[in-house]
């Protein structure tokens, strides 16, 4: 083959650095991954060189440039992708080699998945989650009349399902004491799962898309952990042991086991194992979340797994040991319940209260939790401007930033995943050494077209 004519090599340089735009392009659905070790935990990092090595000699045969723009070249591919193994194509990798579960910024917890968008606790919205890129998807886990855990967040079926227009129902509707008050309404322990899977699901909120209402069934806790299993890459779980003081109260199993039981039975069977950051938990991560200390003082004995106590509004004392706010978060309760969970799950205006819908003070309730070593989760983060404060001026990335930078938070439950998965990107990126690539072939072409000049 006749050598290239210097004229010539610019247009190829830029047709070969086109190839691996396309390339680093299609790696956003069929990535490529090898590890890294940031902060003492392996995670991965995308690699943009898909191909094999003998396509990069063929691409580097083609280009016969001089020796010192060679080696520019070849430093910018090991610059790209250094200590790297290839492997074959996505299609064909094992699930050993899944990207990890991201560890370097506060986590992206998919709250009853992405139900900004889709009904909550359905597979659509759980699956929605996963593909904009968040870290753990969280559902609420009650029981029915035959024991069966199903992704609900209601005690209730009446606000978000079809249940009144089944007429075969329509006696099943009750009078129970929940949480010191009378409540009526169509509840999860009265039907079984097979009548339970009748049902269909609607929008909780009347301002988002009504569109998929009555498309998707409620589904198992089983289904929702094979959602986060199935997924090309480790997502984490979220599960809450839902209100267990009324689920214990009218469900009841034949082997006698309490309902804490049954959830923490079903997470074994599926392999979620290991303490926090464990080799274990890294591969099937897991939080496990209760309103009920009770609950997680005693899931304590069966499981390692890493627990999360959640706490409601100030006014609203603890569902099974009758604890006010105030007692559940000094200092001395957070010396005793740290032995048992890693983390606390704050309602957000808590960590900083509200005044006529502008933010006020922001309280030491962040630096006490991690005084006591323990991780801060709060909840919701919803994008439109009935929840969003005014302060934040209708920008949801700028309630993202005052949160994660100014109250340095662990993790943020979001209806809205996609928004915080692409803030992230932009304000603390994983791909970190494929952009500083990016930058480097700008610059080669950049000074490729200068010495024409």
């Amino acid at each position: 083959m006749d050598p290239t004519p210097h004229s010539n090599r610019t247009d190829l340089f830029l047709m070969w650095a086109v190839q691996i735009g396309t390339l680093r392009a299609s790696s956003v659905h069929h990535p490529v991954y090898a590890t890294n070790v940031r902060r003492g935990v392996d995670r991965a990092t995308p690699c943009t060189q898909r191909t094999y090595a003998g396509e990069w000699t063929l691409l580097l045969s083609q280009l016969t440039l001089g020796k010192g723009f060679l080696l520019i070249i070849v430093l910018t591919l090991l610059g790209g992708c250094f200590g790297r193994s290839l492997y074959p194509l996505p299609s064909k990798r094992i699930e050993k080699n899944r990207k990890p579960l991201q560890t370097f910024r506060p986590y992206n917890i998919a709250h009853r998945g992405s139900n900004g968008e889709f009904p909550e606790e359905t597979s659509a919205a759980y699956t929605r989650a996963i593909e904009e890129g968040a870290d753990f998807i969280e559902a609420d886990v009650l029981a029915t009349k035959d024991g069966a855990l199903i992704c609900f967040h209601d005690v209730t079926l009446d606000d978000i399902t079809d249940v009144a227009t089944h007429k075969e129902f329509a006696d099943r509707k009750r009078t129970y004491e929940l949480q010191g008050y009378n409540t009526t309404g169509f509840f999860t322990v009265d039907f079984t799962l097979k009548e339970i899977q009748t049902l269909r699901v609607k929008q909780r909120f009347s301002f988002r898309d009504q569109t998929y209402n009555g498309m998707y069934p409620i589904i198992t806790f089983d289904e929702y952990i094979s959602i986060a299993l199935d997924a090309t890459r480790v997502v984490g779980i979220y599960p809450e042991i839902k209100n267990p003081v009324f689920i214990n109260q009218h469900v009841k199993w034949a082997d006698g086991k309490r309902f804490e039981d049954k959830v923490i039975e079903t997470l074994l069977k599926y392999g979620y194992k290991g303490s926090y950051m464990s080799k274990d938990w890294l591969q099937q991560p897991m939080f496990i979340q209760s309103f009920a200390p009770s609950s997680l003082v005693y899931i304590s004995n069966l499981t390692d797994s890493p627990k999360v106590l959640l706490i409601d509004d100030v006014t609203i004392p603890t569902q099974d040991t009758n604890q006010s706010y105030w007692e559940i978060t000094s200092d001395s309760y957070f010396g005793f319940i740290k032995d048992f969970v890693v983390g606390i799950g704050p309602w957000k205006d808590t960590i900083v209260a509200t005044k006529g819908n502008h933010l006020a003070t922001a309280t030491d309730l962040v630096a006490k939790a991690h005084a006591h070593s323990l991780q801060v989760h709060p909840y919701t983060y919803r994008n439109e401007h009935e929840y969003l404060h005014v302060d934040f001026h209708q920008d949801p990335y700028a309630e993202y930033d005052y949160w994660v930078n100014k109250i340095g938070i662990d993790g943020l439950f979001t209806d809205f995943t996609g928004s915080l998965h692409k803030f992230q990107e932009w304000t603390s990126p994983s791909n970190k050494d494929e952009k500083s690539a990016s930058e480097l072939l700008s610059k080669i072409e950049a000074l490729i077209s200068s010495s024409h000049h």
